[in-house]
């Protein structure tokens, strides 16, 4: 079945904007917890699938809401840890040139920073490419970008409180905003803007495990 992804860097990496206490919680508890249940869910219902993002576009189209919100959040971590860098990298030209359609860096963080601001209770605050351009929208819970068909993630923010409350106490906006500042990670971000454009492969879940005989 599915299993828990490595970090992509060491615990204490992004500190001080993400502290070394709050990323072992966070990718050891939280993250550990909803592939565990993810697992057991998939195991109870007899099925062997091939990939995590299948499973998170079937449950959210079959309304299957456990699952969904394991799948989802699941998904959205491997992603959101890799959203993040220790050191800041600028996105590439052609996600400068999608930038600056958009209105400019300033704009973008602007409108990142409301938009996860505003989102009321638990959640995620994306930057995806839709229709040719960038937007920015906040999904609830468990939902992630890839469950609607034609959103293309880019970057994404856990707005959950385990994700910033032990640095930043109830502060989301300072967490926001030290986190595009810090560790947004745009090499990474420009990656999957080139995969929108069919140019490479944008970001997959590590596939499910072989399972023993």
């Amino acid at each position: 079945m599915f299993k828990l992804p490595d970090l992509p860097y060491a615990y204490d990496a992004l500190s001080p904007t993400v502290s070394e206490t709050t990323m072992r919680t966070h990718h050891d508890k939280h993250h550990r917890k909803y592939v565990d249940t993810l697992n057991q869910l998939l195991t109870a219902q007899g099925r062997h699938p091939g990939s995590l993002e299948d499973v998170v576009r079937s449950a959210f189209s079959d309304g299957d809401k456990k699952l969904a919100n394991n799948a989802g959040q699941a998904w959205n971590h491997g992603f959101f840890w890799e959203s993040m860098a220790p050191e800041a990298t600028p996105p590439d030209e052609a996600l400068v040139a999608a930038i600056q359609a958009f209105g400019g860096e300033q704009a973008l963080k602007k409108a990142f920073i409301e938009e996860g601001v505003n989102h009321f209770g638990s959640g995620w605050v994306w930057i995806v490419a839709h229709n040719g351009a960038l937007e920015v929208i906040s999904t609830h819970d468990g939902e992630p970008a890839i469950a609607e068909e034609g959103r293309n993630p880019l970057i994404v923010c856990d707005l959950w409180e385990h994700a910033y409350y032990l640095d930043y106490k109830q502060d989301r906006a300072g967490f926001l905003e030290k986190w595009w500042d810090g560790v947004a990670n745009w090499a990474f971000a420009s990656r999957q803007f080139a995969a929108f454009q069919g140019k490479g492969e944008g970001y997959r879940y590590p596939p499910p495990m072989a399972e023993a005989a």
